[in-house]
């Protein structure tokens, strides 16, 4: 086994349990939102550095740090210049390795995001593809093609941009490069050695660096086939991405030529072999938006160990449609001896506070256009179930996946002004879609300021003027606030053992999470209050004593812990 060679940088009860992401709560950071320690507008990792105390006391395991590499940040940095490097007005490497020494001095681990399918247009290699020729070496790192037609002024097939507009761009010698999403992110070709190989050196980079995980970017997208393909176009993000573009309906039998191809994970293989080298394994997730059956395969002990499951994110609130994703999830996860993960919001999708509070089915990307005025939100009722939602999934097996400010119940911040839009999926539109900026805005800290105790300064996105009141500050040591529930929920679920076995049962809008170590989680969907179950209650998402209202979850044990008050 390879040695850790920063050992003496972690906590020792960090390095005795090599299966710690099977069940961690797992925080992610948008480190450009977070916390901005320069005055600059934009967050940084001295930001989040100056946070790891906050994130020890919420009681999470483990803080993921979306990408923080030198960026021109067209794709909320994305689009990666070098992947070995931090961007300048984040901080530097030295900057990175405090914080991982922070984070494991208070018991958290490191994951960070590894962006494979695509790099910047200014990294070193792209730079160097552009001042070749066709058919040399350097270009061979991407996928470049010649043009149709006289002049090869037309593309070489009509796949679609996953942000808008043609993928493929001319180079202006008859080359065409391809970019599954904005111009400025060349694929790779990782049918090339070379390809495969900086990235195992990449991976190793941070590995030794002390990082305990990687979170895999767009993991299903790496293999494809470039056989000449007419009318094909990109992926979606699913039903409540800001992307959401029409296209045709993708094969989930591992031939699709752009996505979720078998070869894929031939990949992933290499790099668990590499992940096992240390002690303890790191570990990985992959994001794959893929059908259920396949989505599974990446998360094979032979590959990254654990993929998302969006099911939860994408579900209708409904006691029926939560019981089938669930079931689905624990199901497919055992078959390949994996955990489940649960995910109720990230960066790419309308924070779930919003979601909730719009009727079933709404179509989001066409309430952001409106500035979140058609349909109006019900921001109580949305928050409120946010509270259950978050609960209930925390009550299950498996790893949960939160998103920076959930924990202070942040909706989407719908109406931000044109001026302010900074996702490349509003401009490759031409204004059809608004994208995924309203998920983005900074966190509010404190209850006033400039920006809210984000930084001296105002933020980059704009904040609304209301962020004040959902502030850490307002919420802090506050009875019954959505941040004392995060927190309370958080210490109990220290109780819970890994391996508990769960009965998923919904009966009528009422479903019941019952698991083997003794604890219940019940969540009512409906409209009508309902009679509580036997038992001690634990923690509940809103008040309960002798009635479960509507839209809320409760925790129960019958005996083994002392009583808590509802959070």
């Amino acid at each position: 086994m390879r040695p850790d060679p920063h050992t003496f940088l972690v906590d020792p009860d960090l390095l005795v349990d090599p299966d710690w992401w099977r069940d961690a709560v797992v925080y992610q950071v948008y480190p450009r939102a977070f916390v901005d320690s320069t005055g600059s507008g934009i967050g940084d990792l001295e930001g989040v550095r100056s946070r790891i105390g906050y994130l020890r006391d919420l009681g999470v395991d483990a803080l993921w740090l979306s990408p923080f590499y030198p960026s021109r940040l067209v794709d909320g940095g994305y689009d990666v210049d070098d992947y070995r490097d931090v961007d300048p007005s984040l901080g530097s490497l030295a900057t990175f390795d405090a914080l991982v020494r922070d984070a494991h001095a208070a018991g958290l681990r490191v994951i960070v995001d590894i962006v494979p399918n695509h790099s910047s247009s200014r990294h070193v290699w792209f730079r160097e593809a552009l001042a070749s020729t066709p058919g040399s070496a350097a270009r061979a790192r991407y996928i470049f093609r010649p043009g149709l037609g006289e002049g090869s002024r037309l593309p070489p097939n009509g796949w679609q941009s996953l942000f808008g507009g043609s993928a493929w761009q001319p180079v202006g010698d008859g080359d065409w490069y391809l970019h599954l999403f904005a111009v400025e992110q060349p694929d790779f070709d990782w049918s090339n050695r070379e390809v495969r190989d900086e990235f195992l050196t990449t991976l190793a980079f941070w590995a030794d660096r002390g990082v305990d995980g990687f979170r895999v970017d767009v993991a299903h997208g790496l293999a494809k086939d470039l056989s000449p393909r007419e009318s094909l176009g990109a992926v979606s993000m699913g039903p409540v991405g800001a992307v959401d573009a029409a296209e045709p309906a993708r094969r989930s039998d591992g031939t699709d030529p752009l996505f979720d191809r078998d070869d894929v994970h031939a990949i992933f293989a290499e790099w668990r072999q590499l992940f096992d080298t240390y002690t303890p394994p790191r570990s990985a997730v992959a994001e794959a938006w893929v059908a259920p059956h396949r989505r599974a395969l990446y998360a094979r002990p032979s590959e990254l160990g654990q993929a998302f499951e969006f099911a939860l994110l994408e579900a209708p609130w409904s006691a029926a449609a939560f019981e089938t994703a669930i079931r689905e999830n624990l199901a497919l996860s055992a078959s390949v001896g994996s955990s489940s993960t649960w995910v109720l919001s990230n960066h790419d999708v309308v924070r779930h506070a919003s979601r909730y509070g719009l009727p079933n089915g709404s179509d989001l990307p066409a309430w952001l256009m409106s500035n979140g005025l058609t349909p109006v939100e019900d921001l109580g009722l949305g928050v409120r179930r946010a509270r259950a939602a978050t609960l209930l999934t925390l009550a299950l097996p498996g790893s949960s996946y939160l998103y920076q400010g959930e924990e202070l119940g942040l909706p989407e911040v719908a109406d931000l002004p044109v001026a302010a839009l900074q996702d490349p999926i509003w401009s490759r539109t031409n204004g059809v879609r608004k994208g995924r900026d309203g998920s983005r805005v900074a966190l509010p800290w404190t209850r006033s300021g400039p920006s809210f105790g984000f930084g001296v300064t105002p933020a980059v996105l704009p904040q609304p003027d209301w962020f004040g009141s959902l502030s850490v500050e307002a919420q802090s040591g506050v009875h019954g606030s959505t941040l004392s529930m995060y927190r309370e929920a958080l210490a109990l679920r220290r109780s819970m053992q890994r391996d508990a076995v769960v009965d998923v049962r919904a009966d009528g809008e009422v479903l019941y999470i019952t698991r083997s170590d003794g604890f219940t989680s019940v969540t009512n969907f409906g409209v009508v209050a309902i009679a509580l179950p036997e038992g001690r209650v634990c923690l509940g998402s809103a008040s309960a004593s002798t009635v479960l209202e509507p839209s809320t979850t409760v925790w129960l044990q019958v005996g083994g812990i002392g009583e808590h008050q509802p959070g």
